[in-house]
């Protein structure tokens, strides 16, 4: 179902998650639509353009009418600004991004600065070259899948303390870990985080994904098993929109109340994907800094 508005018309995508957006880039870079379209992301969870087709210059341009820009840091203080490097490159490739190796674990569930008090606002993505198999986004609504959970469950975890950490996180990257693997990942950041988050606006989400290694005070083996169990609740087909990339596309997700991941695609094709970042506005309700 489509509806119209002077600036742009819509197409809801999923009845829980995904609004498709047609508008021109001249509207869209003057500004007149964004606080309309950052409700609709607060609401829909995530925005498609499809082949809208901005240059990177616009790409900025556009990011900086919804906000202010932000580059994901890892809970480190960063070493640029975002207007010195405001265009974040999502590449395996070692000699295109720095960051190749970490985003080898983008193919599994997780939000955007889980080691930060404030994590990204949200995320425009647009791709330069694709991969000819896979490399699709999926994205999952964890406000709708805590709105769905039986009462008894979310009661049970309203409360309930994780720990978002660096070593977590490279357990995906390396299940079998040399000891020196092992001391490095325990160097990087960790973070003590609400499993439910409460935000501002009163409605609350699920914070699960790569990064949890253990909910705070609970038995190992219950701890997993309850991890597991939300994030396989809430990446559920009814909670997730499944984006098909065609050259020219921008999608834009609200990174504070989903989960996103990529499907595999082979390491060595020159998948290129350019992403430029909203910073954060809301902190974790209750973040502890774990060391």
């Amino acid at each position: 179902m489509a509806a119209e508005n002077t600036e742009f018309v819509t197409k809801t995508l999923s009845p829980l998650i995904g609004t498709e957006i047609r508008s021109d880039i001249d509207t869209l870079l003057s500004g007149r639509c964004a606080g309309k379209l950052r409700q609709l992301l607060e609401e829909r969870t995530v925005l498609v353009f499809p082949q809208i087709g901005f240059t990177e210059e616009q790409h900025i341009a556009f990011t900086k009418t919804l906000g202010k820009l932000g580059i994901e840091s890892y809970g480190k203080a960063p070493t640029t600004t975002s207007e010195n490097d405001p265009v974040f490159k999502v590449s395996l490739d070692s000699n295109v991004s720095p960051a190749a190796e970490g985003l080898k674990t983008s193919f599994f569930w997780h939000l955007d600065g889980s080691f930060s008090d404030t994590p990204l606002l949200a995320s425009l993505l647009m791709p330069v070259k694709l991969s000819d198999t896979g490399g699709q986004t999926e994205f999952a609504n964890t406000y709708a899948a805590f709105e769905a959970l039986p009462e008894e469950d979310s009661r049970a975890i309203d409360g309930l303390r994780v720990v978002h950490s660096n070593w977590a996180r490279d357990r995906y990257l390396h299940p079998e870990p040399s000891y020196a693997q092992l001391k490095r990942a325990l160097m990087g950041p960790s973070h003590e985080q609400p499993l439910v988050w409460k935000h501002r606006t009163g409605r609350k989400s699920l914070v699960v994904g790569l990064t949890v290694s253990h909910v705070v005070g609970m038995d190992p083996q219950e701890s997993w098993e309850l991890l597991v169990r939300l994030r396989d609740w809430a990446t559920q087909p009814q909670f997730v929109y499944h984006h098909e990339w065609k050259m020219g596309d921008l999608v834009i997700w609200d990174n504070t109340g989903s989960l996103h991941r990529a499907l595999p695609y082979p390491w060595d094709c020159g998948r290129l994907m350019r992403r430029t970042m909203l910073e954060g506005e809301e902190p974790f309700a209750g973040s502890l800094r774990a060391n």
